[in-house]
């Protein structure tokens, strides 16, 4: 088997939400890997930081920006023509979130969190179309990989109605686009994580006894890595996934398949 069959290297790639956790464990994994990466985030100053960490490592380099508009959307893309002619890879990683009460649930967090989650996922795919496209062949297809949840397969355990639904939308999304972008050689994928050590999740794993209650519901017993992540990502952005498209992959330690 060649080595060349999981390598990114010198590949293109763009990461949504790429300043921290779950994004910024896989714009890591690529930028070791050898790509060539772009992180954005809406809020500048820990964008700047990771982005200065990982150009230690390899390429790196970061864009501001709010998905959560189409005008955030459409910026995002401009600022990637300039640095790239062709994108291999587009992870559609940034996200919001809004827990409630049932019956405190604010109308607002809907339009928050569907924004950036879904239809910031669908503009800013729209509008990187164009360096896809160029960057597509047969062997070796354009990709992109869209980040939704187990919260959208599962029910969650915690009162995010819109973050849910908006997750269920992604997976379906990705779906729709796979068959839509197929004939043009435009491969598109979904990672389902399960917990995975972020900010999002830091008021279950930062406490001892939440993390245990947590862990005791996952089948390996254990919460999600960066290496678990990358692993995935790389695999689905190189030549050994190549022939993948359509699919929304759980990556929670066999959490949502557990009875």
């Amino acid at each position: 088997m060649s080595n060349e069959l999981f390598s990114v290297e010198g590949k293109k790639a763009l990461v949504t939400g790429g300043s921290r956790g779950v994004g910024l464990m896989i714009a890591r994994g690529l930028v070791e890997a050898g790509a060539e990466v772009v992180i954005s985030s809406r809020k500048l100053e820990p964008l700047e930081a990771a982005a200065a960490e990982l150009g230690e490592i390899g390429k790196c380099t970061a864009v501001q920006a709010d998905l959560s508009s189409q005008e955030g959307a459409v910026a995002l893309a401009a600022a990637a023509h300039e640095r790239f002619d062709k994108l291999d890879i587009l992870v559609n990683n940034a996200g919001a979130n809004w827990g409630a009460p049932l019956e405190d649930y604010p109308d607002g967090a809907w339009d928050r969190v569907l924004d950036t989650n879904v239809r910031g996922v669908f503009q800013l795919t729209v509008e990187m179309l164009d360096l896809l496209r160029a960057s597509a062949s047969d062997d070796d297809p354009a990709r992109v990989i869209n980040i939704g949840s187990v919260d959208g397969i599962r029910a969650p355990l915690t009162e995010s109605y819109a973050y849910s639904a908006s997750k269920a939308a992604v997976h379906q999304l990705t779906r729709h686009l796979a068959k839509r972008l197929a004939s043009e050689r435009i491969a598109v994928n979904a990672i389902a994580p399960g917990p995975f050590p972020s900010k999002m999740m830091a008021f279950l794993l930062d406490d001892a006894d939440r993390r245990s209650m947590v862990e005791q519901q996952i089948p390996l017993g254990r919460i999600g890595t960066p290496d678990d992540v990358a692993g995935l990502t790389i695999f689905l952005a190189s030549r050994a996934g190549a022939y993948l498209t359509g699919t929304v992959i759980p990556l929670d330690g066999g959490y949502t398949g557990a009875t």
